[in-house]
């Protein structure tokens, strides 16, 4: 994914720390008071091989809870918002699901995601599509959601790999125009092919929370390319975290949209301590 012009892309590498270079972090946030916007895989859980092994920890929970108790806390994730919000178990907290294409009934319709008619049918028909194509690979699965479908292939032989792409190609090929593919860390997401992501979520999600006013500052933290959209969206209003093993070299080489950077899940639960 390309970044917007006005915008200079770093290496992870060479972003300050949101928590080592706590100053120029300070700095940024001038006295405003911060809402937060947070990824889920791979921000508050770590990446697991079983999408259904990413539950919260307690400590984090607890953490998410304390500031959400201060300040506007939203998540905003790939999954089905339902299982987030059962998974978070955090009474009143936003949540945003499928890429901020379910917003949920607390903020209302936005209107900018409508889905096109017959849309439910057309994403059961590529879920059958794509797990009659994965079957002979094992490790490979197919994750149905709401607004999406997802092709897992962390646990399959890497020389099965170009497969699990030719196969979601090909699905892709057979609805020209009504699908768009997200890549992910070791997942392909199919969605609708319609003018939203999560950036425009999170821009939303500031206006009706009420916490796009210059007294706020809006943070963004999450790890996967489906996080650019949101830190692109924030960079002139907000304050992008990218979590990533600075150690990894494929992170490490990633050009981003982030401003600071936190290197773990861990890190990201100090970080949001630190603000509560």
């Amino acid at each position: 994914m390309s970044l917007p012009s006005r915008i200079t892309p770093q290496r992870i590498t060479d972003l300050p720390h949101a928590l080592r270079d706590r100053q120029l972090f300070t700095a940024r946030l001038a006295g405003r008071r911060p809402a937060v916007f947070l990824d889920y895989d791979g921000t508050l859980t770590p990446i697991v091989d079983r999408p259904e092994d990413a539950v919260i920890t307690e400590d984090m929970r607890d953490a998410v809870r304390r500031l959400a108790a201060r300040t506007t806390v939203c998540v905003v994730s790939g999954r089905d918002r339902p299982l987030v919000t059962q998974w978070m178990g955090i009474e009143g907290l936003v949540v945003a699901g499928s890429h901020g294409f379910d917003l949920g009934d607390r903020v209302g319709d936005h209107g900018g995601a409508a889905l096109p008619e017959g849309f439910g049918d057309l994403l059961a028909a590529v879920t059958d599509q794509l797990r009659a194509g994965i079957a002979s690979v094992p490790g490979a699965l197919v994750e149905p959601k709401r607004f999406s479908v997802a092709v897992h292939y962390r646990l399959a032989e890497p020389a099965r790999h170009a497969l699990v792409a030719e196969v979601v190609d090909a699905v892709l090929a057979g609805h020209p125009g009504q699908l768009k593919l997200t890549p992910g860390k070791m997942v392909y997401e199919i969605q609708p092919n319609i003018d939203w992501d999560k950036g425009k979520a999170v821009r939303y999600l500031r206006h009706v929370l009420g916490v796009d006013g210059p007294e706020c500052v809006s943070l963004y933290l999450g790890d996967d390319i489906t996080d650019e959209d949101a830190f692109s969206a924030l960079r002139e209003t907000g304050i992008g975290v990218v979590v990533a093993d600075c150690g990894d070299p494929e992170q490490a080489g990633r050009v981003t949209a982030a401003e600071f950077v936190l290197e773990s899940v861990g890190e990201v639960r100090r970080f949001l301590d630190s603000l509560a």
